[in-house]
């Protein structure tokens, strides 16, 4: 575990005593070959599932995916985020460094957490640096806002996190997930039961996001710049299933009853956000909204407690975390060659940069989840262990499906096809370092087909 936090740590020094000249570079081979480095992670051996286990840290097929993809991360938003840093002055450039790098820092913490406790700090600590870089380096003025919304909602939703914790801890006497799940079950009978079940769950429902409480992420996502909006699709999100997954095992009782109106949530919010994508003119909200969609398929998995819900949660958690990212990168290379977001002000792309419609055609066709990549197998398994808990469910999540392969479609041709509008004239062509940026998004994808038992966690 130290091998990959101590030299994410001396990331921080490392950004502030760089030449200017060499700050990105160097910057980006560190993180990189830190990301190469976790990749030993996946290489899990032992009997119990828990590895490189220390008295605080430790990782079981569950975080090991989500640790990887967050390390990862890093060198993707430093690629991605290179452009358009460079008119800020140097120690603008390096704060902004260092903020992505000590939430890659928090988020390793809390993915490789034992102790629920910590855990929970660290899923706070995540606010912060994602709060100061959305409110600082976003877009447009409504970026305030966009901040604001993000705090609140995360902060109401896991102050009961927190007194459900306490009360755990005064109950079983431990807090630790390795021994907390060969504890003696709960006998959750009172109302005050079902309060402490809610709020249990209320923390991660809201950061995954559920459908009603899920106005802070298209805010947050079309206000933050590049690094912001790739964090945030790809691992801020996963915290919330992740939590869920981690904390569901203490529930049992009474998840059965209780979890009928977040079900339904879940699955109608697939269904509302979809069709709120086929409207939708600008595009980041568009790839926003269709991470709410994503992210409710995910929490109805988790939420039905069968061994094919978690694992296709997991492995939509992944999948989504690469492909959305991937968009988001995409849409910030139209965006700066365009100056806008709008979607019928730049579209036929395809005239001017046809290799980007490549990797736009890729990356539409992962959204929609296209056989044989990792989301049709994660978007099956959830459907599949929904309909088996009860048959009603394959009506949300086929139309639900029919809508994504609808605005994932919709998004293509819009931004890619047609003519070209006349007020575009000098594009500057893609840049083999947007190549690279891409190609880094979408391999691993690909590459996850040939070995899907690397991501599908307990069930191997």
């Amino acid at each position: 575990m130290l091998k990959i936090l101590i030299p994410t740590l001396m990331l921080i020094p490392t950004t502030w005593l760089v030449p200017t000249k060499w700050l990105w570079t160097t910057t980006l081979g560190q993180s990189m070959i830190i990301a190469l480095a976790s990749l030993t992670w996946l290489n899990n051996t032992t009997e119990a599932g828990w590895t490189t286990l220390s008295p605080y840290m430790a990782t079981d097929p569950l975080s090991t995916p989500l640790l990887v993809l967050t390390c990862w991360l890093l060198p993707l938003m430093i690629l991605a985020s290179q452009n358009h840093m460079n008119q800020e002055p140097n120690n603008r450039q390096r704060t902004y460094i260092s903020l992505l790098t000590s939430l890659q820092i928090f988020l390793i913490l809390a993915f490789g957490a034992t102790e629920i406790i910590m855990f929970y700090v660290m899923f706070e600590a995540t606010l912060i640096p994602t709060l100061f870089i959305i409110t600082r380096w976003g877009n447009q003025t409504e970026r305030l806002n966009a901040g604001t919304y993000f705090l609140f909602y995360t902060l109401a939703g896991s102050l009961p996190l927190l007194v459900a914790l306490l009360l755990l801890q005064n109950e079983t006497g431990t807090l630790s997930m390795i021994t907390l799940q060969y504890s003696k079950p709960l006998q959750l009978i009172t109302y005050g039961d079902k309060l402490w079940w809610a709020g249990c769950l209320l923390a991660f429902l809201v950061k995954m996001p559920l459908y009603g409480v899920h106005l802070w992420l298209p805010k947050a996502h079309v206000e933050a710049p590049i690094a912001g909006s790739m964090v945030l699709a790809a691992v801020l999100l996963k915290l919330g299933g992740y939590g869920m997954m981690r904390m569901m095992i203490m529930l049992d009782p009474l998840t059965k009853e209780l979890s009928y109106p977040f079900i339904i949530f879940a699955l109608w919010g697939i269904i509302m956000t979809g069709s709120i994508c086929l409207r939708q003119t600008d595009l980041k909200a568009l790839i926003a909204y269709s991470s709410v969609s994503h992210m409710g398929l995910v929490a109805g998995g988790i939420l039905i407690q069968t061994p094919w819900g978690f694992t296709g949660a997991l492995i939509l958690m992944i999948a989504h975390g690469l492909a959305s990212s991937a968009l988001f990168c995409l849409a910030n290379t139209n965006y700066e060659r365009t100056h806008s977001r709008t979607m019928v002000l730049a579209r036929g792309m395809q005239m001017v940069l046809p290799l980007m419609t490549t990797w736009w055609f890729i990356a539409s066709l992962a959204n929609l989840a296209l056989p044989p990549l990792p989301n049709l197998m994660g978007e099956l398994m959830i459907i599949t262990s929904l309909f088996s808990w009860s048959w009603w469910t394959i009506f949300l999540t086929g139309a639900g499906t029919l809508i994504t392969a609808g605005y994932s479609l919709y998004m293509f041709l819009m931004t890619q096809r047609g003519p070209l509008p006349s007020h575009i004239i000098a594009l500057s062509p893609s840049h083999s370092r947007e190549h690279l940026l891409m190609a880094l998004h979408l391999i691993p994808l690909m590459l996850l087909i040939l070995k899907p038992e690397l991501v599908w966690g307990w069930v191997a």
